[in-house]
């Protein structure tokens, strides 16, 4: 490829795209509809730049063999799918633990259980509410095209290496099968210092990278330093996009894919002289609720959050609003995918027009 390159690609290729062009040249992990695209691109891609890429037996395999990489100080990444990103938890927890940069990647399917392979949104609160062991977070962000897919990856290794921390990519069945143009970056260089890496001991004093501490005042301690990082991270790292609400009464909630199909609902609910914006989340951790706790206070009446589950990001959103407005939900299950008229009448009706 050129050094800045446009093309059309699908979103889970793109992403793998990505992921080379900030410098990652170490893959793992283990095929699941309907990410298996992003894999089979990093076999592809992987030999090409000089990196590697390692099918593993499992994901439980896999999310280990990236802990290992990352303690050298490599940019690494893993993906998977819903089930299968449930199975990284374990390695995920002891990553945070140790203080070890990465990325990991969660193109959602719906459940529960084996579920299907359709798109769905239903791994908030793993993502989000930290799915492994232990009081720790990661910082999540939520594309919602296939563009913001290529650069929120690039911005998730460089804000992996920042905090010494795993960084997430979420998104869903539909954008890692979207087909649309995006533009690539240069290959990025990086001679970040990481004086904390395993690179072998010859000449100067060992490295220890572990997330076991035995002694409880210790292991007290070690957590107060991550509880730092993480206040940290949610003082500077919220992101969010505001649509039309400067003026509106309703506010409809939505990120990745739901978001995209809100906007087309808020857009037609304009044209009926309804005002209605658009509130999208692009982290899910820290979550931003800044920004609608300041909707609230401006006036807006109702908001409207809508995802494809039960409702999980629903519960931040109350939060964040504190009981100064209305929050409702529309939301659906399984792998079915809200359209723009469904989420239009779901605005009418709280705003007293007709659907």
């Amino acid at each position: 490829m050129e050094p800045t390159t446009t093309m059309m690609m699908k979103g889970n290729e793109a992403l793998g795209e990505a992921a080379i062009r900030a410098g990652c040249r170490f893959f793992f992990g283990y095929p699941i509809t309907p990410q298996s695209e992003l894999p089979a691109y990093m076999a592809r891609r992987m030999p090409e730049v000089g990196g590697t890429f390692l099918q593993a037996e499992s994901e439980l395999a896999a999310v280990n063999m990236l802990l290992g990489a990352a303690a050298t100080g490599v940019r690494a990444m893993t993906s998977s799918s819903s089930p299968g990103y449930s199975l990284k938890q374990e390695g995920i927890s002891y990553m945070i633990g140790s203080q070890l940069p990465c990325v990991v990647v969660n193109i959602m399917r719906g459940g529960p259980g084996l579920g299907n392979i359709q798109p769905s949104q239903s791994d908030y609160f793993q993502i989000v509410k930290g799915g492994g062991h232990g009081d720790y977070h990661m910082i999540a962000l939520a594309p919602s095209t296939v563009q913001e897919l290529v650069d929120l990856t690039i911005l998730a290794f460089d804000l992996a290496d920042a905090y010494r921390n795993p960084v997430a990519i979420v998104g869903d069945g539909l954008l890692g099968q979207t087909m649309e143009p995006v533009s690539f970056p240069p290959v990025q260089t990086h001679a970040v210092e990481k004086d904390w890496a395993l690179t072998g001991a010859a000449g100067r004093l060992k490295r220890i990278i572990t997330s076991l501490e035995l002694n409880p005042e210790n292991l007290e301690a070690h957590n107060r330093v991550l509880q730092a990082k993480f206040s940290a991270m949610a003082e500077r790292e919220k992101r969010w996009e505001e649509y039309r609400c400067d003026d509106a009464d309703l506010v409809v909630v939505a990120y990745g894919t739901s978001a995209r199909i809100a906007r087309a609902a808020v857009e037609a609910a304009r044209k009926q002289g309804l005002r209605v914006g658009l509130y999208r989340p692009i982290t899910l951790w820290p979550f931003p609720g800044d920004g609608l706790a300041r909707l609230a206070e401006r006036g807006v009446r109702r908001f409207l959050d809508v995802e494809m589950s039960s409702g999980q990001m629903v519960e931040d959103v109350k939060l964040a609003v504190l009981g100064r407005a209305r929050v409702d939900f529309y939301g659906r299950l399984g792998g079915m995918v809200p359209t723009p008229r469904e989420i239009l009448g779901q605005i009418q009706e709280r705003m007293g027009g007709e659907a």
